[in-house]
Parts: C-alpha cells; sequence; structure tokens
C-alpha cells in the first residue's frame, strides 16, 4: 500500500471522501461523471474503478454467472461496442483466472445479446470497455475500468532508458518532497527525465493527462462528453505558463539527456527544464531554497551491488558539499547501499519501483555539523 498516502490525499483535495484506495488505484461507486475528472487529474492512480455491484460469499463459476448475467450490462456496455475482462482472483473455487473471465465475459454477452438482440465483440485490447472483477474468499465485486490504458501512460515518454520510473511513482516522489514551484527542483541522473517534466507539469497545474484523449469511460453508455469537454477547457484556463524556481535535469549520458529533452518537447515543457550533461557531482545547484531528488541504480536489475558503494558514498559527499539549504532525497531499493551516503535521514518513505521494494530517503543538508 506504498502509494495510496499519495492517492489519499489528492482525492481528498478534490473533497471525495467516500473512495476505497487501494495501491495504485480507487474505487468508486456513484456518478459516472466523478470518474472523467478523476482519470483527467489524478497523479498517483493507475485506474479508477467504478463499482457496478458486489456480492458476498460466491461458491463458484456458476454462481458467478448467474450473478453477472443478472446486472443490466446494456445500460454500461454497447451492443455493437467491443469488452474485454481483467480480473484479480483469490478463491478456492478457480485454478485459472483466464477461466473465470471467459465466465465473466459469457454472462455479460449473454446479457446483452437477451435484451438486445446482439452482443458486443471481446478480446484483451483495453482501449475500449473493460471490466474489472475482484473475487476473494469473502466478496466478488464487479467494476467498469473507467481507465482504460494505465493512468501512468501519460503519452509523453517516447523515448527510454534502462529502468524508467514510471510516470505515476515520479508523480509519488514529486508530491513526497512537498516541492513547491518557487523552489528549485534539481534531479541529477535524470534517465529519461521522468522526475522533471511530473515536476514541471504539478509546477504548471497541468493535469496528468492531457496528451491523453482516450479514456475507459468514454466506451461506456451514457457517456458526458459535454462535461468532458468542459473539464479540459477548466484545465487549460487555470493553467500556469511559468514556474518561479529552476528544474534542473542532469546525466552523465548523453544518450539519456537526448531522451529526457525529446520527451520534455513531447510534453511541451522542454523550454521550462535545464538539461545539462555531466557527473551529477557537476551539477549547478543555484542557490535557494529546493530540493535534490536522486534515482541511484540500486543492483539488482542492472550492476553489481558492491560495485555501487563509491557511488552512494558520493552522493553524501555531494549533498553536504554542494546542496546546503536544500532538501536531499534518495529513491533507494537496496537499504546496504543507503548506509553508504552517511547522512541522517529525516524520514524513509516506502514506496514500490515495479516490483522492487524502495525507500525515498530524505535529508535536511546543511553546512558543517550540527
Amino acid at each position: 500500500m506504498a502509494m495510496a498516502p499519495f492517492l489519499e490525499e489528492e482525492v481528498r483535495n478534490f473533497g471525495y471522501k467516500s473512495l476505497k484506495v487501494r495501491q495504485t488505484g480507487l474505487d468508486l461507486k456513484g456518478n459516472l461523471n466523478d470518474t472523467i475528472k478523476l482519470n483527467f487529474w489524478l497523479r498517483t492512480a493507475h485506474r479508477i474503478h467504478f463499482l457496478v455491484d458486489e456480492r458476498r460469499s460466491m461458491r463458484g463459476p456458476d454462481a458467478l454467472y448467474q450473478w453477472l448475467n443478472s446486472i443490466n450490462w446494456e445500460e454500461y456496455i454497447p451492443a455493437n461496442g467491443y469488452l474485454s475482462v481483467t480480473s484479480r482472483i483469490d478463491h478456492p473455487s478457480i485454478d485459472n483466472t483466464q477461466f473465470a473471465n471467459l465466465r465473466v465475459k459469457d454472462a455479460i454477452v449473454d446479457r446483452i445479446r437477451k435484451v438486445k438482440g446482439n452482443r458486443p465483440d471481446s478480446g484483451p485490447d483495453l482501449n475500449q470497455t473493460v471490466v474489472f472483477l475482484y473475487w476473494d474468499r469473502s466478496v466478488a465485486r464487479i467494476f467498469l475500468d473507467t481507465s482504460g490504458e494505465s493512468l501512468s501512460r501519460r503519452g509523453y515518454r517516447t523515448e527510454s532508458v534502462s529502468a524508467p520510473l514510471q510516470e505515476s511513482l515520479a508523480a509519488a516522489i514529486v508530491q513526497a518532497t512537498r516541492w513547491q514551484p518557487d523552489q528549485h527542483f534539481i534531479n541529477p541522473m535524470c534517465g529519461s527525465g521522468t522526475l522533471a517534466i511530473e515536476a514541471v507539469l504539478k509546477g504548471l497545474n497541468r493535469p496528468p493527462a492531457s496528451l491523453r484523449h482516450d479514456f475507459g469511460f468514454m466506451h461506456i453508455e451514457g457517456y458526458n462528453d459535454e462535461y468532458y469537454q468542459q473539464i479540459r477547457n477548466e484545465a487549460r484556463s487555470n493553467t500556469r505558463k511559468k514556474i518561479p524556481g529552476k528544474i534542473i535535469a542532469t546525466d552523465h549520458d548523453p544518450a539519456a539527456i537526448k531522451a529526457a529533452r525529446k520527451n520534455a518537447i513531447t510534453a511541451g515543457v522542454e523550454h521550462l527544464i535545464q538539461f545539462d550533461t555531466c557527473e551529477f557531482e557537476d551539477t549547478p545547484v543555484p542557490d535557494g531554497s529546493g530540493v535534490v531528488v536522486l534515482n541511484p541504480p540500486y543492483g539488482q536489475r542492472l550492476e553489481n551491488p558492491g560495485k555501487l558503494a563509491p557511488l552512494y558514498s558520493q552522493i553524501g559527499d555531494f549533498f553536504k558539499n554542494q546542496c546546503p539549504g536544500k532538501t536531499g532525497f534518495v529513491l533507494t531499493g537496496n537499504f546496504d547501499l543507503a548506509k553508504k551516503i552517511g547522512l541522517r535521514t529525516n524520514q524513509r518513505i516506502p514506496l514500490f519501483n515495479s516490483t522492487i521494494e524502495c525507500r525515498l530517503l530524505e535529508y535536511e543538508l546543511y553546512k558543517g555539523s550540527r
């Protein structure tokens, strides 16, 4: 549940108090129009699931079919549309989730064909109507996935380097740093530039999904395009043009800087980020308040952990000697290497980078000794 606190904070800011927040998404019951605003604005969510119905003590696949076949799916899914089913299942009657997905699909299309005389096509694509089944020993819940493709895929990352951060994770890191637009945001080891780009989008008050034009909610019967266009227009009018603080992104790899710059151009924010090719310790650190955020290699995917100890020690030296007055942050999935930084942490925030359990380490940086 590492991402949940950041998502909960975002949801509260929108005034929603009854949503069930999970690690990478949230469950909503009520007005489908609400999913439009949430999909467009939430930075740390992966998916918005709209709860259609739930049942307790579901015994097996036949009972599942009977329950789902009784739901008025014709009110949600076009008879001439396209349907895909995803699921998360932990139930003793199911040893193959594909079989459960097939029963869900059959129940839905049989219902629509009976009522409408026609049925939607079905398959694995997630670019039209998506139904999600959650089923464990105590409860079964059926949702409409109103996001479709993961919200983490903003649409600007056309270039990538090794082990890039997901956009939603980068947004959570920016949120965790408590960075404000009048402060500097400095990102050595920037890789494909995701952290710097997410900081700029937040600083400009620009919706994370502003480049997307296809969501799951658009393929649900009764979709309100007028409200969607209203949300987009309001967002456009409230977007800032500039950020007072400097956004600096550096990397020693010219290919990484080239990729980061291309991604920033696609996002429309390249002119607001200072890109430099240099070793991380040569990153320019301007005077004034700000945050310095690094995501060094962990030694789990690509590198030998033993060879990374000097790098982590150098990060500590860089923080101490060149970043006084700033707040430093390091995301790492290697807790032994983190000790090599040699500075006392203010806090250690749990996060997951894909399947790797990490900590976002916070350091208050000051001159000399305290």
